[in-house]
């Protein structure tokens, strides 16, 4: 068997990124692109109506969220009570921390793996294992472990960082992950039963949040297989243990139509009532205008 105790790292500081805190949009700012279609707003309108009626807003993106810039808008939503529950792929925490740490994240793969280096990121490693690891010993999710060790380590640029924000907020973040897909499963600290224990926990956090969802919203950003996918598996386990949760909009965001989510998230599971919505815009363009006309508008 291959020897992954052997693996070498390298300090995030070697480590040339494509994505810096200049790439963040600021919440105070308005569009340049004010996205504004009949579709998108009867959405707006759905978040807003749910919202007054004290149901949740979920959203369940993929990191590419974070990658384009759109954390602080999202952060802006969560402390204005609006955003009640994210989720996320395993990468998501990934590139959160890493902004959190040293205001820098997303590698060029296409020079790294080249040289065996992708992904080997000791910090990044060290950090998120550890967290995770101690997250499954005191039964805490995958996602309040992040959260919770960005806090203790105090790291510098904390306030740009989703997972910090809802810890502090006491928001339900949720970390959705497949084994192998992420770069903290290559450091050699990885134990794949604690990540296991700690996403499975947040599956059933998710699922818990699901059950109330009846009259409110989901939107999905971003993610083609993970969430679409974890999301009707939550909705056929609350349903059947007799959640009414029938009336609910669903939406999802993305700059292409992927098979997943149109059937996962628009179609199946709004068969029984209320809308699903398939709206198709660069993450650049829908993020900030959904901000604005939720805070704004």
């Amino acid at each position: 068997m291959i020897d992954f105790s052997k693996i070498k790292t390298i300090s995030i500081k070697q480590r040339k990124h494509k994505v810096t805190l200049s790439d963040l949009i600021d919440p105070s700012h308005t569009p340049i692109k004010l996205y504004d279609t009949p579709e998108f707003n009867d959405l707006i309108v759905r978040i807003k109506k749910a919202r007054e009626h004290k149901k949740p807003l979920i959203v369940a993106m993929g990191a590419h969220t974070i990658k384009t810039g759109m954390s602080l808008l999202l952060i802006d939503l969560m402390k204005r009570g609006i955003i009640t529950h994210i989720a996320t792929n395993g990468a998501g925490p990934i590139h959160d921390f890493e902004i959190a740490l040293i205001g820098e994240t997303s590698e060029y793969v296409e020079d790294t793996i080249e040289t065996g280096l992708f992904g080997m990121i000791e910090e990044t490693g060290v950090h998120l294992n550890a967290a995770i690891q101690e997250g499954a010993q005191q039964n805490w999710g995958y996602g309040y472990s992040i959260g919770k060790k960005i806090n203790d380590l105090d790291l510098p640029h904390k306030d740009a960082s989703i997972f910090y924000h809802a810890y502090t907020l006491g928001i339900p973040a949720t970390v959705h992950v497949a084994i192998g897909t992420d770069i903290i499963h290559q450091h050699p600290t990885c134990d794949g039963a604690a990540i296991g224990k700690t996403s499975y926990l947040d599956f059933k956090i998710f699922t818990d949040s699901l059950s109330g969802l009846e009259g409110g919203v989901l939107l999905n950003i971003g993610s083609s297989v993970i969430l679409p996918e974890v999301f009707l598996k939550s909705l056929s386990i609350v349903r059947n243990l007799g959640y009414p949760v029938k009336n609910i909009t669903t939406a999802n965001l993305d700059m292409f139509s992927h098979y997943r989510p149109n059937e996962n998230v628009v179609k199946r599971p709004t068969s029984l009532g209320g809308k699903g919505f398939m709206i198709l815009e660069r993450h650049e363009v829908i993020i900030p205008s959904l901000h604005y006309k939720l805070t704004r508008a």
